[in-house]
């Protein structure tokens, strides 16, 4: 069974132009079956300022209005995305971009208007490996923002961690899936302040006794729950750090086990 390695990069990279260009140059080289997934959340804020949308949070979430909806479409799926695709192609790896509409590939709901109206949010429902894994077999790599549909016409905004986690358990009874979570820190760190205090190794048991000591910042949580998703749906690896860890395994991260 081949490898497919399933990587998310967050806004850290995308909004640095010189860590993404290099970020891309490594990506190219992986020889293995891959995906990419993108965020890029800052860029869709700053724009929604520039044109005088008001930009609403609750608990880091972004509450997608319609105006949002239409910014955060033009942002990851068009500017993000096809600057990606573009700078792979340039690193002679041959990329298609994607949302969940594109292939039908993401079908999610919209989510719940209670407790929290988050406007037109998706939980993934359905994942659609059959035209992805023509392209992975004949050495294309999909790159997904963070966008799915509803299968009714309707474009809803999906956590990009959720996306990444749903594509690696989607896959992983067709490859060996492995699912990397590339940020800006070495892993999840037992003090925040330090970079090195990286936590190496988190199974299900360590990860309560973390959260209820307090240990892992609310911001990690979600993050944290979809890699144990993953993990326990037949995702072999799941592994969050600097995208160092790609290239180095002896480079410190945090990998997440049963």
């Amino acid at each position: 069974m081949k490898t497919l390695k399933v990587i998310k990069i967050g806004g850290n990279i995308i909004d640095n132009d010189e860590a993404l260009q290099q970020f891309l140059k490594d990506f190219a080289t992986i020889k293995e079956p891959k995906l990419l997934v993108h965020g890029g959340g800052k860029l869709a804020t700053k724009l929604a300022q520039q044109m005088k949308v008001e930009v609403k949070m609750v608990d880091g979430r972004r509450i997608t209005d319609a105006d949002t909806l239409d910014i955060i479409t033009m942002v990851y799926a068009g500017k993000i995305n096809k600057n990606i695709v573009a700078q792979l192609q340039a690193n002679n790896c041959n990329a298609i971009g994607f949302s969940g509409a594109d292939g039908n590939t993401i079908v999610s709901d919209l989510r719940p208007s209670k407790p929290i109206d988050y406007g037109f949010a998706g939980d993934v429902k359905k994942v659609n490996t059959e035209t992805l894994e023509i392209l992975l077999n004949n050495e294309i790599t999909p790159v997904f923002c963070a966008i799915t549909h509803d299968k009714n016409g309707q474009l809803l905004n999906t956590n990009a961690d959720t996306i990444a986690s749903e594509l690696a358990i989607g896959f992983a009874s067709i490859f060996k899936t492995e699912l990397y979570y590339c940020f800006e820190k070495n892993g999840v760190l037992e003090n925040v302040e330090d970079d090195d205090s990286v936590i190496e190794n988190i199974n299900t048991a360590t990860y309560k006794t973390l959260v209820e000591n307090k240990v892992i910042f609310e911001g990690m949580l979600p993050k944290l729950n979809n890699c144990f998703h993953a993990i326990h749906h037949k995702v072999q690896k799941v592994c969050i750090g600097k995208s160092s860890m790609l290239f180095n395994v002896n480079n410190k991260h945090t990998t997440i086990t049963k």
